[in-house]
């Protein structure tokens, strides 16, 4: 197990602690004479999880410590922490249902995608808004998360996450219109081996029998 595997599954321990520190009755508690509550505990512990998504990738690109464990493992970590996060803010009357679900199911939709793609042998490549998109969450439930305790912040936040909903199904289509042309492609070209393959069995099925008519002849 190297360091940027156990970062991300560190990622997926700080999962339970954000929800039961989200969902929770308010607490405060005074330190140093800072009021802490809850929900600053509960940022906190979901900055430090999104954190270890930059550094478990960075670090397993530079020490060249990229294995088949990390990559599954990360991106059902990256999911995990994302849900949980709006499904607990869905619980505390933050934001409503429907946009939770809707990046929620955007996530499986376009990883039950990619993983159809690779059975059937096409690799699809994340879109430049799939690639932003996790910063972009990070930051839309993050804002969420302080404007519980500060009110002023919630257009700003709400703002963020419509955001955060409006790029990531407009990157879902994208990766949907992606799948839908690259399997075309692929049927075609499988098609086209096929009638290659058959039409060179035609031509030496052809050979074999004029081979068999010459020979007989020569025998007459």
């Amino acid at each position: 197990m190297n360091i940027p595997n156990s970062l991300t599954l560190l990622r997926i321990f700080f999962v339970p602690l954000l929800v039961a520190a989200l969902v929770t009755d308010s607490h405060t508690l005074t330190l140093a004479g800072f009021t802490v509550g809850n929900e600053s505990v509960a940022l906190a512990i979901f900055l430090c999880a999104a954190a270890t998504d930059l550094m478990d990738g960075y670090l397993a690109r530079r020490w060249k410590q990229i294995t088949t464990v990390g990559t599954l493992l990360d991106p059902i970590a990256d999911k995990l922490l994302i849900s949980s996060a709006l499904v607990s803010l869905v619980q505390v009357r933050v934001i409503p249902g429907w946009m939770a679900i809707l990046v929620i199911g955007r996530e499986f939709a376009v990883t039950g995608l990619r993983g159809i793609a690779a059975a059937s042998g096409i690799t699809i490549k994340a879109s430049d808004l799939g690639k932003t998109k996790m910063l972009s969450q990070v930051i839309a439930i993050s804002m969420l998360m302080l404007s519980i305790q500060r009110p002023w912040l919630f257009q700003w936040a709400m703002a963020w996450m419509w955001g955060v909903v409006f790029f990531g199904v407009v990157s879902a289509v994208q990766y949907f219109l992606k799948f839908w042309k690259l399997l075309d492609l692929n049927i075609k070209t499988r098609r086209r081996q096929e009638l290659i393959l058959l039409e060179r069995h035609r031509r030496k099925a052809a050979k074999a029998m004029r081979r068999g008519a010459a020979v007989s002849h020569s025998h007459e």
